[in-house]
């Protein structure tokens, strides 16, 4: 039996082959038994070893029924199989959470819950985002990639290093649910930072010095949000 397609907008999480590797070896199986086992126990009647080696070495990406069915063969979570989830829809995968559970716990009817995830555009009360945050277990980064607001807080992040950040601190407290001193700090320590390279390239003139010095503060900019973050969890902003 063929394997049947996945829907086009079904797309499968972000797949951990050397982890599947790992745990199937770990219990001792072969391929050959975790394909019976899907055929058996979890409806798959077209798993074959081949399909098995497959997700393994990274060449298909299971679905997401065929990814639950996997953690079920394995002996381990779904979420043991993903890579760092980043939408919503990967993280409730990750957690074993049933779309209607989560639209249950939130308060929605399953349709719009699912248009939402599948648009990654979240519109949920404020109620209804802290159940979603404590019901998947998101931490306040994953919160704010999930929601669709992660492109915002860069923007604004971008424009407290290249401009005024004292500007932008109300903005981001009203996107990120920081206390304000701590995002007053984290502001301060970045745009010093990035202008102390951007300082550099002008004094250094028209060198290969001021040139790196210059990518080194595109690549700030790129990854500004990261940055961000890293500077709320310790106080002071990492060194790139």
């Amino acid at each position: 039996m063929r394997r049947p397609p996945a829907l086009p907008n079904q797309p499968g999480p972000p797949f951990d082959a050397p982890a599947a590797r790992r745990l199937r070896s770990a219990l001792g199986m072969g391929p050959e038994h975790v394909a019976h086992d899907l055929r058996a126990s979890y409806g798959m009647p077209y798993a074959t070893p081949d399909l098995v080696r497959a997700w393994e070495q990274g060449a298909v990406t299971p679905t997401s029924p065929e990814l639950t069915a996997l953690a079920g063969a394995l002996w381990c979570s779904p979420g043991d199989l993903i890579g760092r989830p980043r939408t919503l829809r990967e993280h409730r995968i990750a957690r074993g959470v049933a779309p209607e559970d989560v639209a249950m716990a939130v308060g929605l009817d399953l349709l719009p819950y699912l248009e939402m995830e599948e648009a990654g555009d979240w519109r949920g009360t404020e109620r209804q985002s802290a159940v979603l945050a404590d019901l998947l277990h998101l931490s306040l980064p994953d919160f704010v990639t999930v929601t669709g607001k992660e492109e915002k807080l860069a923007e604004l992040l971008r424009g407290a290093v290249t401009t005024r950040w004292q500007a932008q601190v109300r903005q981001l407290g009203k996107l990120v649910p920081l206390d304000r001193h701590l995002i007053e700090t984290a502001l301060r320590a970045l745009h010093e930072e990035y202008q102390g390279r951007m300082t550099a390239t002008l004094s250094w003139g028209d060198t290969p010095a001021s040139a790196q010095a210059q990518r080194l503060g595109e690549d700030f900019l790129t990854r500004i949000v990261t940055y961000f973050w890293t500077a709320v969890e310790r106080g002071t902003p990492a060194r790139p």
